[in-house]
Order: structure tokens, then C-alpha cells, then sequence
């Protein structure tokens, strides 16, 4: 039997992002307006508990129209008091590691917000589990300012030098506003572990 904070949330998804205060105020605004979106359509969030730059928009956003947001924060990031403290629930856990696996777990997405390192590893293992056919929800990157436009560009090299399949470019939707959020949701191409067939190039 499962505990009350490994079961899913019906319906969730999974939002990375980051926890900078100095970049552009456009992200910020960004990660607010996808709360509101999510909690409009009804859908929980699941992040990583921050209070502070896009994390703490994005909660802000979803709770100031009745979301529902869990948060999942590493206890050392408690001790430093990085925590939201007006969240539907915050979930401590020992590690990150054990922070991204519950946060996959307990949503049926996963959305990309700009961000830093933290962010970029988050979204990237996503992506690498589903190309092994470990997790088969969609992904959605939201392009604020072009900013994974890079990314893209690197994950299509990949592609042309054989290090991915073209099908791979499947795994992910890409949108430049929150309120298209929902729509790549609605629309993300099926995936299953079949995939394994092809995730040797």
C-alpha cells in the first residue's frame, strides 16, 4: 500500500524550473501565468518546492487561483529555509534524487520552465527515460525567450549525427507561451517502451 504522498495526484504534471531572483522578470511572469493556466484547467503541480524566482511565481500563480501545489524539497533545502511555506502540501525528502523520481511519480507530465543546471539535469533525465521507454508522458518545453532554442539546436545535432534516432524529436513539445500549455499536453504524440527498439542508434 502506498502512502498518501507517493500517490498521484489526479490530474498533475510536473513543472521544472528555476529559483533565481536576478534573471529577466519575463520568466518569472512566465511561471506565474502557467500556474494560473494549470490551476484554470484544474490540473495540480507538482515542483520543487522553492518559494523564490520562477518556483515561487509558478506556485504563487496556481495557489492565487485555487491550484493545488505540492512541493518536493530536499531536507538539507529546508534547513536553509528555501521552502514555500503556503503550498497544498511540502513533501521533504532525503535527497535529490529521491526529489526528481517523486516528482515524475506523482504527475502525468513533465513541463520545462527556463532555468539553470539544476533545471537543464532535471529535464534532460526525462527526456533520456523516455527514450529508454521508462516513462512515457509527455514533455513540454516552454521556449520564454528563446531560451532553449539552443537546446533544440543541440538535440537536433544529435539527430544528424546519428547519436539519436529521428523519432527521438518526438519526445518532447515545444511552445512559446503558457497558455499553450495545455494544448501540447492535449496533443503530445503517444509513446510507448517500445521505444526501446530504437533507443540504439
Amino acid at each position: 500500500m502506498s502512502s498518501p504522498a507517493e500517490r498521484s495526484i489526479e490530474p498533475a504534471v510536473c513543472v521544472y524550473c528555476a529559483s533565481s531572483r536576478l534573471a529577466h522578470p519575463e520568466y518569472r511572469a512566465a511561471a506565474r501565468r502557467l500556474g494560473e493556466v494549470l490551476a484554470g484547467q484544474g490540473v495540480g503541480i507538482v515542483y520543487g518546492g522553492g518559494a523564490v524566482g520562477s518556483m515561487g511565481a509558478l506556485a504563487d500563480g496556481a495557489l492565487s487561483h485555487g491550484g493545488r501545489v505540492i512541493g518536493i524539497l530536499p531536507r538539507f533545502m529546508a534547513e536553509l529555509e528555501w521552502g514555500h511555506k503556503g503550498l497544498t502540501r511540502l513533501q521533504l525528502v532525503e535527497d535529490l534524487r529521491t526529489r526528481k523520481h517523486m516528482m515524475l511519480t506523482l504527475s502525468q507530465a513533465a513541463i520545462a520552465l527556463p532555468g539553470g543546471s539544476g533545471t537543464l539535469e532535471e529535464l534532460l533525465e526525462a527526456i533520456t527515460l523516455k527514450r529508454l521507454g521508462l516513462y512515457l508522458n509527455p514533455i513540454v518545453l516552454v521556449n520564454t525567450r528563446g531560451f532553449f532554442t539552443a537546446l533544440l539546436d543541440v538535440l537536433n545535432r544529435a539527430v544528424e549525427e546519428r547519436f539519436m534516432d529521428r523519432r527521438h524529436l518526438m519526445m518532447w513539445q515545444v511552445v512559446g507561451t503558457p497558455e499553450e500549455v495545455p494544448g501540447a499536453l492535449a496533443s503530445a504524440p503517444a509513446w510507448s517502451a517500445q521505444a526501446r527498439d530504437f533507443a540504439a542508434v
